[in-house]
């Protein structure tokens, strides 16, 4: 390999750990942002064996990811 192929692979091996840490960010800021919105501790409620807590963090879960993945990708 020369090294403009090796520049050119490390360039792109950084902008993908770049976007991969603002994909982090914004899913654990999101997730952040709803357990304060919402007065429900889901947490607790999940260690206590209630089901239908753990659903609706799996669901919030889910769509937070399919919300990141579109601002990443565009």
């Amino acid at each position: 390999m020369s090294s403009d192929q090796i520049m050119t692979l490390l360039g792109r091996l950084a902008a993908s750990l770049g976007w991969t840490l603002v994909g982090v960010l914004l899913f654990y800021g999101g997730q952040r942002l709803y357990d304060l919105l919402d007065p429900i501790d889901y947490r607790d409620e999940i260690r206590k064996g209630n089901v239908a807590a753990g659903i609706q963090m799996a669901a919030v879960t889910i769509a937070l990811a399919a919300i990141v993945i579109m601002a990443v990708a565009t």
